[in-house]
C-alpha cells in the first residue's frame, strides 16, 4: 500500500513540476510579447517603420495618394462656380426682386442637401473600387503590425524566462529561510503506519 501511495506523491510531485514549468513558460512569453520598449531597441529600423505605417494609415495616407494619383492621371477638377443654378433659374430669380436673394439661397441650399444625398447613394465607381482595394490591403497591414509587436522572439523569451525562473528560487529559498520546506500545497495522505498531523 505504500508504495502505491509513493508513486502516486511521487507522480502529483511530478506534474506540479512540470505545471510549474509550464506557468513559468507563460509568463516569460506573456512578458516577452507585451515588453514593447525591448523590441524596439532590437530592432528600431522594424519599430518605426510599423509606426509610420500605422501613422499614415491613421491620417488617411491612402486617400489622400490615390486623389493625388488621380490628379496626376486626369488633371486637377475644375472648381466649383459661383452659382450652380442652371441660366433659366438665375433668369427667374432676378425676375424676383428684392425677394431674389433669400430665394435663391434657399434653393442653393436645397440643391446641396439633394447633392448631398445623391452623392452619399450612389458614390462613385473611383471610390467604390478604391475602397474594394484598399480596404484588405488595410487590414492586412493592421493585422501584420499587432502581430509584430505582440510576438515572442527568441531573445525577449529567453531572458523573460530566466528572470522567472530566478524570481521562482528566490521565492522557494526565501520559504526555506523562515522554515517550510517547499511550496504549499495539499497534504499527502497518511497511512496506518504513520501518524497523522495531529500526531493521533
Amino acid at each position: 500500500m505504500a508504495t502505491e501511495t509513493d508513486a502516486a506523491r511521487d507522480r502529483v510531485l511530478a506534474s506540479r513540476a512540470a505545471l510549474g514549468e509550464e506557468l513559468d513558460a507563460l509568463e516569460a512569453s506573456v512578458r516577452a510579447a507585451v515588453d514593447i520598449p525591448a523590441k524596439v531597441r532590437r530592432s528600431p529600423a522594424k519599430a518605426a517603420a510599423v509606426a509610420g505605417s500605422a501613422g499614415f494609415l491613421v491620417l488617411g495616407g491612402p486617400g489622400r495618394l490615390f486623389r493625388r494619383a488621380r490628379r496626376a492621371v486626369f488633371g486637377p477638377t475644375a472648381g466649383l462656380p459661383r452659382s450652380m443654378l442652371p441660366k433659366e433659374i438665375e433668369k427667374t430669380l432676378r425676375q424676383l426682386g428684392d425677394d431674389g436673394d433669400k430665394v435663391r439661397g434657399a434653393i442653393e441650399r436645397d440643391f446641396a442637401d439633394y447633392a448631398k444625398r445623391a452623392a452619399k447613394e450612389n458614390p462613385p465607381v473611383t471610390a467604390l473600387l478604391a475602397t474594394s482595394v484598399a480596404r484588405p490591403m488595410i487590414r492586412r497591414g493592421i493585422k501584420a503590425a499587432g502581430e509584430w509587436f505582440l510576438r515572442t522572439d527568441d531573445e525577449g523569451f529567453s531572458a523573460r524566462l530566466a528572470e522567472v525562473r530566478e524570481r521562482a528560487a528566490e521565492e522557494v529559498a526565501r520559504r526555506r529561510a523562515n522554515g517550510g520546506d517547499a511550496p504549499p500545497g495539499p497534504t499527502p495522505p497518511t497511512t496506518a503506519d504513520e501518524p497523522g498531523p495531529a500526531g493521533a
